[in-house]
């Protein structure tokens, strides 16, 4: 079926945008508040640090400039988003990732002036002036950096510089979006389909085995024929990576990226290890999927197909929903109530429609709702990717209720717990209620295949990633060929001798757009592991769980995220909430032996 145009979407389908702006003439009106008050923040140069009144009146002027600005940019990334062909939000698009660049170029003075003070000022300014409290987190972060910050004239340098970067990760946004085209292939009704991001996963998971090879080799064939131009892309993103972190006197990229969050290395290379230790119980996985499928061998587009099938091929949006509000009922009625905003408030984007970005995603300020992109297409899969969502946009609407602006914007190490506990949950629903014997078997495959694309397969790009810095960093020319190669060995090593690597897998990493955010990804394997430990606490009833998981939503930002993860109980410096996430993998794949 040929994807609709995005007029031709039903409005009650599309987010609504209107409490944000109803008319481009109002989108407007606000860019021009925003040259207004930089203005009066870059009014405040050579005397923030005068006085605590001072500073004071500084941040509440620089509160409300990135405020406005936030809400202007937001949201004309949402329009564009939405229909990537238009060539008018293409244009809003472009002016203000401008404006954020002149902005950028023109404040670039503040960090530097501020961190020409000592921090014994900023105590005693807080101690002169209570009302500066509420930005006394904001202000012991930001003294963090006085190390990694230079002097006024060098960081305008480097700001005017980083305006020319992002190249690599636009190129990529364009190709992955507006320019793709993946031809037709013949779908299990016999009918011409075409292959897009949107759909690929549903085609991945046909019943018929030549729909998924045709799928792959669509998919596959196409980045292949783009190869060197995205290899240059990424080679592009690396460079970046090491001028920054050069330029910022860290000792390589990976320890810049993890600085913000106040994170440690040798709990992203513990991950890395931990997962090399326990890569048996992928095997065993991989084992038993190829005997339940009944293949002499099973290639790498036979991963995603479910071994059994016993739920209907499609639910209508509306099921889906019904699910998710039954599945997420330990959370509570308070949160179930919150929840439903969502949908009446139409903050959800559902269906794919030509020219919309793929894949899904949570993205608000702080004065707009959590907007979500979804590409919902009926399948189970889908419904996960919808509570998933949910998940980052409730922490949204927590963090927001009950943090102020600088203490509410939660880092993404925190965020994919909050996504990844809904998913949990809405597993064990669906596994709880299941009918049937193949039911059961389904949803312990569906928990299986999380663990395995989100802590195994994520695991995977984070040691790509850091293996090609590495290489980059000793000087090994990063080639085309030498960042297929060794993508293609780490799937070798990940999936094991039960499965063919086909060669075509080698151009699997060409397709990740997260690798255009360095260091990003592990995120995603240490959120799951939390998020199991949190889960399982609240499923299991135990005493103040869903209360604690609730004061975490609630947090924000306004500690480090490894201290207000501890308040959850979790401890991600040590290997055990990976090892339990694991021992549950091992322990739901005996379960499913035993049921076949």
């Amino acid at each position: 079926m040929a994807l609709q145009k995005r007029e031709d979407v039903k409005e009650v389908d599309k987010w609504d945008l209107t409490p944000m702006y109803t008319s481009y003439e109002d989108w407007e009106k606000d860019i021009q508040k925003v040259t207004e008050s930089v203005k009066e923040v870059a009014a405040f140069k050579g005397r923030i640090m005068e006085s605590s009144s001072t500073l004071y009146e500084f941040y509440l002027a620089y509160d409300k400039m990135n405020r406005i600005s936030d809400l202007v940019y937001l949201y004309a990334r949402l329009l564009c988003d939405g229909d990537t062909t238009n060539s008018e939000y293409q244009k809003m698009k472009s002016r203000v990732e401008k404006m954020m660049e002149d902005i950028s170029t023109e404040l670039s003075f503040v960090s530097s002036e501020m961190l020409s003070a000592d921090y014994s000022t900023i105590l005693e300014y807080i101690k002169e002036n209570p009302k500066l409290e509420e930005f006394a987190f904001d202000l012991e972060k930001m003294f963090r950096y006085k190390d990694h910050t230079l002097s006024e004239k060098e960081e305008e340098i480097i700001t005017k510089a980083s305006n020319a970067f992002g190249t690599g990760d636009e190129v990529f946004y364009n190709f992955d979006n507006a320019d793709i085209h993946l031809g037709e292939i013949t779908n299990e009704d016999g009918e011409l389909e075409e292959v897009t991001n949107s759909n690929y996963i549903k085609l991945m998971n046909s019943k018929n085995r030549q729909v998924r090879k045709d799928a792959f080799e669509h998919m596959y064939h196409y980045f292949e024929s783009f190869k060197n131009t995205i290899s240059s892309a990424y080679k592009g993103q690396i460079k970046e990576d090491f001028f920054m972190s050069d330029i910022r006197k860290y000792p390589n990229p990976l320890e810049m990226s993890l600085y913000r969050d106040s994170i440690d290395s040798s709990v992203y290379k513990n991950l890395i290890s931990t997962v090399h230790d326990n890569l048996g119980a992928m095997y065993d996985y991989m084992a038993l999927r190829k005997k339940v499928l009944g293949l002499d061998e099973m290639h790498m587009y036979d991963v995603y197909v479910d071994i059994v099938d016993a739920t209907p091929a499609d639910i209508p949006f509306e099921e889906g929903k019904k699910i998710l509000f039954e599945a997420l009922k330990p959370l509570g009625d308070t949160y179930l109530s919150d929840l439903q905003k969502a949908f009446d408030e139409r903050w959800i984007d559902k269906y794919p429609n030509v020219g919309k970005k793929s894949g899904a995603y949570s993205w608000g300020s702080f004065d707009t709702y959590p907007y979500l992109l979804l590409n919902y297409n009926g399948t189970v899969d889908s419904v996960s990717t919808m509570g998933h969502e949910l998940g980052h946009s409730m922490h949204s609407y927590y963090s927001n209720k009950y943090q102020n602006s600088m203490n509410a914007n939660y880092p993404i190490f925190l965020a994919e717990i909050a996504s990844t506990v809904n998913e949990v949950l809405i597993n064990d629903y669906l596994y709880k209620n299941a009918k049937t014997k193949k039911e059961k078997m389904l949803y312990l495959t569906e928990f299986l295949d999380k663990v395995r694309t989100t802590i195994y397969r994520q695991t995977m790009f984070a040691e790509f990633e850091m293996i090609m810095h590495d290489k980059y960093e000793q000087n090994i020319p990063i080639t085309e060929e030498e960042l297929s190669s060794t993508y293609y060995d780490l799937n070798k090593l990940y999936y094991g001798d039960n499965m063919i690597s086909d060669d075509l897998i080698r151009y699997e990493w060409l397709r990740i757009p997260h690798f255009y955010t360095p260091f990003y990804v592990y995120k995603y394997a240490t959120g799951l592991s939390s998020a199991i430990a949190i889960a399982s606490d609240i499923l299991k009833g135990k005493e103040g769980a869903k209360e604690a998981y609730l004061e975490f939503l609630r947090s924000g930002c306004s500690d480090y995220p490894l201290n207000i993860l501890k308040k959850a109980g979790v401890d991600m410096t040590t290997p055990e909430p990976i090892s339990k996430a694991i021992t549950m993998f091992e322990e739901k794949l005996k379960e499913l032996k035993e049921l076949i």
